[in-house]
């Protein structure tokens, strides 16, 4: 089993190089084809989570998966549209080099408040409809803002100055921050995770942070910079599908027998704490007080609340009344 890990962990390694080399060169030749590829590489794999995800919520009931799923497709949606917009694509030239930029800042965002979201799903129910409904409102709203000039600048491109703004390289270093919460979130909930899966989920998110502090870099669109952070997508993003896809096909009911493993963990830690009285218990039989194992005599009630789940309230029998209390029965 180690021996196949091991090899497997060297094909992946040696993939992941060999499709590093093969960018690299390719961005050499035509720069815009890399771009292109990279960005609808990761729109592919961003819809595949969504499929993946959304038909798969019956079975594997896992409100994590989906929540992940539904919110990738409106990350793909604005991947999609940043690569249509970028610079040399000719497709939206009235805007310049800001409109991809500004297209990319935002899925960046909802990627990372997604991811930081996610774990709290674990252990939530939530209402599939109402996500999507909150992610299409929230995504029409930001289009409308972009392409209407009322989103922040993030590029400028100017005789006086040319690169990136305030706003956008501050984003950038916030999202960072957000990813580095979502990978904190991760390992607090880790036990609700497949090891495998965990790894898998806190390495894509790693590599994501790397991406993000590479864009506060960059001054041209087809920098060096650029190009090792789009590389770090592309690899976050093929270990998302590692996680996700993959597991999911390969492993369909591996999150539902783990959800049934914790469960029967919480069930067995439970019993455990069921506090039972059970033996020969010493008591005095006058005073009805409790011997307890150190040696000390207690009353009743305390014995039997510190050795069981029940307790006491007190009251007084019609036999203790009528000797203690004769007046309040009618007897002189």
């Amino acid at each position: 089993m180690k021996k196949e890990t091991t090899l497997k962990t060297v094909i992946i390694s040696v993939t992941l190089l060999g499709i590093s080399i093969a960018l690299y060169f390719l961005s050499g030749y035509s720069y815009l084809f890399f771009h292109s590829f990279a960005e609808i590489f990761s729109v592919i794999i961003a819809c595949g989570i969504f499929m993946i995800a959304w038909n798969s919520k019956n079975i594997s009931k896992n409100n994590y998966l989906m929540f992940i799923g539904i919110t990738y497709l409106f990350i793909a949606y604005f991947d999609l549209l940043h690569t249509l917009s970028y610079k040399g694509m000719s497709i939206f030239t009235e805007y310049g080099a800001n409109l991809p930029t500004q297209l990319w800042i935002i899925p960046r965002y909802l990627e990372g408040i997604s991811l930081a979201a996610a774990p709290f799903f674990l252990t939530r129910k939530v209402s599939f409809k109402f996500v999507m409904f909150f992610y299409f409102i929230l995504s029409v709203g930001l289009t409308v803002l972009v392409f209407l000039g009322y989103f922040p600048v993030c590029y400028i491109e100017s005789t006086v100055y040319t690169g990136l703004t305030s706003f956008k390289k501050i984003s950038e270093y916030i999202i960072s921050v957000i990813l580095i919460c979502a990978v904190i979130f991760h390992i607090r909930k880790y036990k609700f995770f497949d090891k495998k899966i965990f790894i898998l989920m806190i390495a894509s998110i790693i590599l994501t942070i790397f991406s993000e502090i590479l864009f506060t870099f960059y001054i041209s669109v087809y920098g060096l910079s650029n190009f090792f952070g789009h590389l770090f997508k592309v690899f976050s993003f093929f270990l998302i599908y590692k996680c996700v896809i993959e597991t999911c096909l390969q492993k369909p009911f591996s999150v539902i027998f783990h959800n049934l493993k914790i469960n029967e963990e919480k069930l067995v830690n439970a019993l455990k704490n069921i506090k039972t009285l059970h033996g020969l218990i010493p008591i005095c039989a006058w005073c009805k007080k409790i011997r307890d194992d150190k040696g000390y005599w207690k009353q009743i009630e305390v014995y039997v609340r510190e050795h069981s789940e029940a307790d006491f309230s007190h009251g007084i029998c019609p036999d203790c009344e009528k000797k203690l209390y004769p007046e309040l029965t009618g007897r002189k």
